[in-house]
């Protein structure tokens, strides 16, 4: 926090006494300011954005839980489909964001699909390493009482991979505003990525970086939920590092 603070004091003083132009680098006074101006048209612009984040999101953790549970019963289909996987995310997302409006039109699916595609692969990959770090003396003994495979793996398998899958939610809830983002860019109605086009061809970098610093924002809210979250779905991890301080 207070390294952020200095650098926008460092920023505001640069832009008052450089005597640089406002529509090259405003100061971040001016962008709070426009954004203040200019927030009805920014809320109507961010609630698309907020829509498209989070049915993709949802989306993408169904998938990436489904997916996890197969790979993890049927080993050979994990060797078959990683490779596919980890391609998709070679994919650069300005390329692909073009054919899926092209494909799928200009509505919400598209963007789901590509806040899922952008997503899902972290926490697919978390969970599946979760899995694995299974203790084997426990998963034996549950064994030795009679307990099928799947018994096993709830009681065993998936408390085990809590601790991995919540940091992959971390890591995915950061690109999914991005990757909505990126798909209004290539087309929508409305949205932040719109928003941003449209201020960036009018030359208002001030409005250009006020929807930069509301996507900042939701993506910030975004992260803390998942800390709350992990908190009640965990609650001794709160409890050990309350003690290890």
């Amino acid at each position: 926090m207070i390294a952020i603070t200095l650098l926008l004091l460092g920023w505001e003083a640069y832009a008052r006494l450089s005597g640089i132009s406002p529509t090259v680098l405003p100061a971040p006074y001016r962008v709070i300011e426009q954004a203040w101006i200019y927030r009805q048209p920014l809320w109507e612009n961010t609630l698309p954005t907020i829509r498209a984040t989070v049915f993709g999101f949802a989306c993408s953790l169904t998938v990436a839980f489904l997916l996890s549970v197969l790979v993890d019963f049927f080993n050979p289909l994990r060797q078959a489909l990683f490779p596919i996987f980890i391609i998709s995310q070679t994919l650069p997302l300005v390329a692909i964001a073009p054919l899926v409006v092209l494909w799928f039109g200009f509505g919400l699916a598209p963007k789901i699909l590509l806040v899922a595609l952008v997503t899902f692969f972290p926490m697919l990959v978390a969970l599946t390493q979760g899995y694995q770090s299974t203790e084997e003396e426990f998963e034996q003994l549950l064994a030795s009482m009679g307990a099928p495979k799947w018994k096993r793996f709830l009681l065993a398998r998936l408390p085990s991979a809590l601790p991995y899958f919540f940091a992959g939610l971390r890591i995915s809830i950061t690109y999914a505003v991005v990757g909505a983002i990126f798909a209004e860019y290539a087309g929508a109605a409305k949205g932040l990525g719109i928003y941003i086009l449209n201020a960036k061809n009018n030359f208002r970098p001030d409005l250009v970086l006020a929807a930069v610093l509301v996507s900042a924002v939701l993506t910030l809210i975004l992260f803390g939920l998942t800390l709350l979250i992990q908190r009640l779905a965990m609650p001794w991890t709160r409890s050990a590092l309350g003690s290890g301080r």
